[in-house]
């Protein structure tokens, strides 16, 4: 699968809640839905996100409707996994590590980057801290609750430190993104890109998807001169949370 990194220099100008807000209500979302694993793990939460770049930061916005809330795990590189997490992992081309960025609904961060999945390399405190994080559940620990919750995530990471150059990008990066909770009570592993593997496993960069930074050359066929277009109004707020809890429901 392929989607668009979107240009946004503006972001940096605001705050992160901000952020999220900004890019929930401006930017078309992709939806996070492959089950790869039905017969052990069927469970689906309405899962998206939307993926931008300013000249100097990676900006992601999660968004989530889910049944159980759990996030126990409070000190990063804890296994925010076993939590509601969401999950971001990327790689530059040409390169040969892969950076996996997990995250739990209260922001707990577990990063790190490596060629194959039993070596990493663990963020360092100072590398952690420049992730900034914005999470609509708040800071603090949530043992698991049962019912249906709606929340976001706004995360911010800098370019240089996954290799990349503002004033220099690649046409593209190579990534997926993930939903998951390994120990809530309706455990779940969903993937933007699908997975090739008899089990769960996110570290998968053979299955990874291309996010293009470079809008890709499009040939529009104009069937009628004069055509008049309206333009498009993207649901925000109220209007879009409505719509999401609609899809959620209609699926469950």
């Amino acid at each position: 699968m392929e989607c668009r990194i979107f240009s946004l220099p503006q972001l940096d100008k605001m705050p992160l809640q901000q952020v999220g807000q900004y890019l929930d209500s401006h930017v078309e979302h992709e939806v996070i839905d492959c089950v790869n694993w039905s017969e052990d793990f069927p469970y689906k939460p309405y899962s998206t996100f939307v993926i931008a770049v300013s000249a100097t930061r990676l900006y992601v916005f999660f968004s989530v409707i889910c049944k159980d809330l759990r996030a126990v795990n409070t000190q990063d590189l804890s296994p925010v996994a076993d939590d509601s997490c969401v999950e971001f992992f990327m790689q530059v081309p040409g390169c040969d590590e892969y950076w996996n960025f997990e995250f739990n609904c209260i922001g707990t961060l577990n990063a790190s980057h490596r060629v194959e999945r039993p070596n990493p390399t663990r963020l360092t405190p100072q590398e952690l801290a420049s992730i900034v994080r914005y999470a609509s559940c708040g800071i603090e620990p949530i043992e698991e609750q049962e019912g249906t919750y709606c929340w976001d995530l706004t995360v911010s990471i800098p370019l240089t430190l996954v290799g990349l150059d503002g004033d220099n990008l690649p046409d593209y990066i190579l990534g997926n993104f993930y939903k998951c909770a390994g120990k809530t009570a309706n455990r779940h592993y969903v993937s933007w890109n699908p997975i090739d593997a008899p089990k769960p496993d996110f570290h998968r960069p053979d299955c990874f998807g291309k996010f293009w930074f470079k809008e890709q050359k499009q040939t529009v066929v104009i069937e009628e001169e004069n055509v008049q277009t309206k333009p498009i109004v993207k649901p925000c707020g109220v209007k879009r949370l409505f719509l999401k809890l609609l899809k959620f429901f209609s699926d469950n």
